[in-house]
């Protein structure tokens, strides 16, 4: 497919970005709908949605939805089908791209709370797949971009669930997209590393990562762009960042006693401890 051919893939069609009110998301919409997609918005926060559309809708001239709902809960994914299908609306690309990190360890942190990022940030991934993959293939077009890490290929931190749910995505999308060969449709694993976004303002973890070197961060746009090629061209897994990329392989390669020596007091999504912990 031509460049050319790539900036009018959006004319007649639509496309579902979850986590779509700030970060990586928002700006997943914002390009998505540059590209002429019509944009379906999804999130918990309905004022933020709401904004969005409005200046999505005004400035480039697509159609916009707002379908407020929180992936932590179970039937939200067949609640979202169900709104499209009143709606009459055929879902052509699909951005899976809600997510979160929970700060406190597996154990001090509520059993409610792990089962909640296991909804919102892989349950849920599967869950929209399945429902809007027959559609796809009827219409044999379709592009999924589901977005992991470069946690995917990390070893995991102390205590924290991140890193396996990453994984458990990218190697998901590997093997959706190999069952979906031949069919029109793409499914992509998106692994961005450090991202200037709202992610770690969330969190409250925004002095740590501050002490991270510059080099290692990207801007969320050229995250989003690279990632949107990446799936248009049907690539697999896509790892933004020549700095990520050899992480990714040295990682690969390194003994796992140097990789849990090298991750044993990693503590990036963990809140500093005061005396009132």
């Amino acid at each position: 497919m031509t460049k050319v051919q790539q900036e009018s893939e959006g004319r007649g069609r639509t496309a579902l970005v979850t986590g779509a009110s700030a970060g990586i998301g928002k700006v997943f919409a914002e390009f998505l709908a540059e590209k002429g997609f019509d944009i379906v918005l999804t999130a918990r926060r309905e004022e933020r949605l709401n904004t969005l559309a409005q200046e999505i809708s005004s400035l480039h001239s697509v159609r916009t939805e707002v379908i407020v709902t929180d992936l932590a809960d179970p039937k939200a994914p067949q609640n979202i089908y169900d709104a499209l299908s009143e709606k009459n609306i055929s879902i052509d690309v699909l951005v899976n791209n809600a997510g979160y990190s929970i700060s406190a360890s597996f154990s001090d942190a509520s059993l409610q709370a792990q089962l909640d990022l296991i909804q919102v940030m892989a349950t849920s991934v599967v869950q929209l797949c399945h429902l809007l993959l027959p559609n796809m293939k009827k219409n044999r077009y379709g592009r999924i971009i589901n977005v992991s890490s470069i946690a995917a290929f990390l070893p995991p931190a102390p205590g924290k669930l991140y890193t396996g749910i990453k994984s458990f995505v990218m190697d998901f999308s590997i093997a959706l997209s190999l069952e979906l060969e031949g069919t029109g449709v793409f499914s992509t694993a998106l692994c961005p590393g450090f991202t200037h976004s709202e992610f770690h303002d969330a969190m409250g973890v925004r002095a740590q990562v501050n002490k991270i070197p510059s080099f290692m961060w990207m801007e969320t746009k050229t995250v989003v762009k690279q990632g949107y090629y990446a799936a248009m061209k049907g690539e697999k897994v896509y790892i933004n960042g020549k700095i990520n990329r050899f992480l990714s392989i040295v990682f690969r390669l390194l003994p796992n006693k140097f990789k849990y020596k090298a991750t044993r007091n990693q503590s990036l999504t963990q809140k500093p401890k005061t005396n009132s912990d």
